[in-house]
């Protein structure tokens, strides 16, 4: 009864994760099959259909057929490189197949004996996969719930648990997009912690190799988590006189140093087998390129994805790193954070593809959950903690709201920006105008104030055939802005095109002489579909300089766009 809250609070994760991945499957009607290996997860995956299945791991032939029937990467190539002597080597690593091994050994045994195609891809796979997924994620949440309740009270432990797993971006990547690597070193980082405690309280050969095998393991699903090392490495060092004792322990069991380094050799040897068999050698460079010297602080405060911006409760993990001056694990969370956070904005490829929040960080928030637990327990004596017990369901609220919009396509994937944002925020039917903004695209503000007139208004106009990279237009003429006056153009129509939305755009210029105001939206958007009329509507500020100009309206697009266009309106908006 001690730990019942956070035993609850566990629950409630765990019943979250299992309602959203219902949600968001063919378990409702109207929803597309699962489709859990695709993309990167793909990439993760696909050691184990190669090996097992296919008995194909270095020539891929075939991965052609399997494309074709599931679509894993949309035809955009496959996260592999072919290597001078033929081969193919993965751009991934293994580590995440090897985690995901016993649940695929199910599913293809559960494929054969249901009638299912038991090629690595059908439907028993894709749920093979994404309930180990969540079996892992709520294994690390009780090994981190166990390790927190050494440290803190239940009230705290509870309400760091609802943090980290509620307030942030871990209910999608534990539940939904849960094929990626980080659903899977989630509980490798609570597990490194459970080992790190029990051999600093009775060191022994076992805890030891346990140390050494999670850090291997950690290492071969991703290699930038070789950092895990710096908690043990740090651990009870919190002081002068206590890092004394500790290196004086480690000196008498300094034997299990090379337990340790045995144990996560051969946690990464089937990595080492695997490059070997491909490539030759036992080292292969998988190609990543780094920033080091000019980090992309856009990955934490950024419009498109920041870690502040979209997920704010870890604004908090942060200020927890000044609470826990006196706790063993004090330098092992600050160092580990700091340079976790350091190689994750230094990646050159900082957008991490289609994404909500930062995703790269999310497998180690049991590392930042010590330090925000360390926070929620002094404030439980101040007098303002009733503002943070507001603030924090508000913030779970957000983030399951946002989680929502991101994945019908509100919140974009990669593209966002703060005046979109502010348009969408706690917005689940944003309009036209202010799907608008996504393009980076001004607005008036208060269009109300503004006097109209229409330029024109054209009912509907021939059917548009636009050959690839060439602009359609399909209305020009001139206008006059009024000296002294704040001028606006609104531009509204309704565009169907079947199959063409996708990196399609509208168009408005204004041009005087030399100088071009300009303006466009996607066609593919939040509120389009293909084969129907859809409205769109974009603003465009005219300059003082542009007092007789000529307009022009166009649809651009990299294919071969059929469409028709109606509704058509310009309308000049004055104050």
């Amino acid at each position: 009864m001690k730990t019942l809250f956070s035993f609850v609070v566990c629950i409630v994760i765990c019943v979250s994760m299992l309602g959203y991945r219902y949600y968001y499957s063919d378990l409702r009607s109207g929803n597309p099959p699962l489709k859990i290996a695709e993309w990167d997860a793909f990439g993760y995956y696909q050691y184990l259909p190669a090996i097992l299945i296919y008995h194909d791991h270095k020539k891929m032939e075939w991965i052609g057929e399997a494309q074709k029937k599931y679509r894993f990467t949309d035809g955009q190539g496959f996260p592999m490189t072919k290597l001078d002597n033929g081969n193919f080597a993965y751009k991934y690593l293994g580590g995440v197949a090897l985690m995901e091994l016993p649940f695929f050994l199910v599913a293809h045994w559960y494929a054969k004996q249901n009638g299912y195609p038991p090629d690595g891809f059908s439907p028993p796979y894709q749920w093979g996969l994404t309930i180990g997924a969540i079996l892992y994620s709520i294994l690390g949440i009780f090994v981190l719930r166990r390790i927190l309740l050494r440290y803190f009270s239940d009230q705290t432990t509870g309400i760091t648990l609802a943090a980290v797993c509620l307030a942030t971006n871990f209910i999608n990547y534990a539940a939904i997009e849960n094929g990626q690597s980080h659903s899977f070193i989630f509980p490798l980082y609570a597990l490194i912690l459970y080992a790190t405690i029990k051999w600093h309280e009775r060191p022994s050969v076992l805890w030891a190799c346990y140390i050494g095998a999670i850090i291997g393991l950690a290492m071969i699903c991703r290699p930038t988590e070789a950092i895990m090392l710096f908690i043990p490495l740090l651990w009870n060092t919190q002081s002068k006189e206590i890092a004394t004792k500790k290196w004086a322990l480690v000196k008498q069991y300094r034997h299990h140093i090379i337990y340790t380094a045995i144990s996560g050799l051969i946690a990464i040897t089937p990595q080492l087998i695997y490059w070997k068999s491909v490539s030759g050698s036992f080292i292969y460079d998988v190609g990543s390129s780094w920033d080091f010297l000019n980090p992309h602080f856009r990955v934490l405060f950024g419009p498109e994805k920041g870690w502040f911006i979209y997920t704010p409760i870890t604004i908090f993990f942060m200020v927890g790193m000044f609470y826990i001056k006196e706790l063993p694990f004090r330098k092992s969370v600050l160092w580990f954070c700091l340079l976790n956070i350091y190689i994750v904005i230094g990646w050159r490829d900082w957008h991490y593809g289609a994404s909500y929040s930062t995703r790269a960080l999310m497998q180690s928030y049991p590392i930042f959950a010590l330090a925000f637990g360390a926070f929620v327990e002094d404030i439980k004596f101040k007098k303002w903690r009733w503002a943070f017990y507001t603030v924090l369901p508000y913030l779970i609220f957000l983030n399951f709201f946002q989680n929502t919009q991101y994945r019908s396509g509100i919140l974009h994937y990669d593209e966002m920006n703060f005046r979109y944002y502010g348009r969408i925020y706690l917005n689940f039917n944003p309009n036209e105008e202010d799907v608008s903004l996504l393009d980076g695209n001004e607005t008036p503000w208060n269009e109300k104030s503004y006097s109209r007139s229409v330029i024109v208004h054209i009912d509907s106009i021939p059917p548009l055939q636009v050959p690839a990279m060439t602009p359609g237009v399909f209305y020009q003429s001139q206008i006059s802005r009024p000296a002294g006056k704040k001028t606006w153009l609104k531009v509204e129509c309704q565009i169907k095109a079947p199959d063409c939305l996708w990196l399609s755009f509208l168009n408005v210029d204004l041009q005087k002489g030399d100088s071009i105001q300009h303006a466009k939206i996607r066609l593919y958007s939040p509120l389009s579909k293909d084969g129907q009329f859809n409205r769109y509507a974009m603003y465009l500020r005219v300059p003082e300089y542009f007092r007789q100009s000529a307009v022009k309206l166009y649809i651009a697009s990299p294919f071969t766009f059929a469409g028709s266009t109606k509704d058509i309106t310009v309308t000049q908006l004055e104050k």
